[in-house]
């Protein structure tokens, strides 16, 4: 499933001036343990300038790798962001930011265990900040610790009962964890937050179609791929429903479209190991996929 943090960032938390809202936006689409992790950056100046550093101390060299860190990450160069916090970790032992940026450059590499050090010693220092257990939730879940990731996003939720990435990305771990309709109410509860929240959505579809209400699904994902024509998990899953009800002419149609996005959809381990999708509607794509393969549909 998605995980993310739209407002505030996941898979996701707030960052906090336009300019960086639009970087962790750019950056969910790069990390990668579901389709999408959302992480929470940190303005690194603005949080050192609240430690109590003069602004002198500041400038030159720390402004420098903290520009440095944003870009590397925004080109997926996430071994060199993760250098640069690294040497800003030098200066600021005890900036809890930091190390919470740190932990999010190693998620992206997939150094979980790294990464759960770093969010680690970040709650230590601000235990009263929802961001480190929000990105140590999506590393637990990594590691397929669904009930460690549910007790982070339980304690994001008690620092903020309004937290939306927070409820998505529980809904992700009861998922994990097959409790559906548990899933569905977490999903559905971001969405009544954040109505714009398209990944709670897109969650919200795929968790309907897993619980029996395959034609409340299927509206949700055409509502979806209006607005989202490019929603290439959406259209996939649709894809699956559609021949599974026995639409095949529109679900070959779809499935045109989806391989022109993205074709690791056609990888059955990727989707159900890697993406994540509920088990029903593994398994109707599997029935496309096995009676459709001596069609050559590309």
């Amino acid at each position: 499933m998605f995980n993310v943090r739209i407002e505030g960032l996941p898979w996701v938390s707030v960052q906090f001036k336009v300019a960086i809202t639009q970087w962790r936006r750019v950056i969910q689409g790069l990390i990668c343990l579901g389709l999408m992790v959302g992480i929470s950056i940190v303005s690194v100046p603005s949080a050192i300038a609240a430690s109590g550093e003069s602004a002198s101390n500041v400038q030159a060299e720390v402004n420098e790798l903290f520009d440095r860190a944003f870009k590397a990450t925004s080109q997926g160069d996430f071994e060199s962001a993760e250098t640069y916090w690294s040497k800003i970790l030098e200066r600021y032992p005890r900036n809890a930011a930091v190390w919470s940026n740190r932990g999010n450059a190693r998620v992206s590499q997939h150094k979980l265990q790294e990464a759960l050090k770093d969010y680690n010693q970040s709650i230590a220092l601000a235990p009263d900040q929802p961001d480190p257990y929000l990105n140590r939730g999506t590393a637990l879940e990594g590691l397929q610790d669904w009930q460690g990731a549910i007790a982070d996003y339980n304690r994001v939720l008690d620092l903020d009962p309004q937290d939306t990435a927070a409820y998505n990305n529980r809904g992700n771990a009861q998922a994990g964890l097959g409790n559906w309709d548990a899933a569905l109410d977490d999903y559905q509860q971001a969405t009544k937050l954040n109505p714009g929240f398209a990944m709670a959505r897109a969650n919200t579809a795929l968790a309907l179609y897993q619980v029996g209400q395959t034609e409340e699904a299927i509206h949700q994902f055409r509502t979806l791929l209006r607005r989202y024509p490019q929603f290439a998990d959406i259209r996939a899953a649709l894809t699956a429903a559609l021949w599974a009800k026995g639409q095949h002419g529109e679900a070959e149609s779809q499935w045109v479209a989806v391989i022109g996005l993205d074709s690791r959809y056609r990888d059955l381990d990727w989707v159900k190991t890697i993406r994540r999708w509920p088990p029903q509607l593994v398994n109707a794509l599997e029935q496309f996929l096995s009676l459709t393969s001596q069609k050559s549909i590309r």
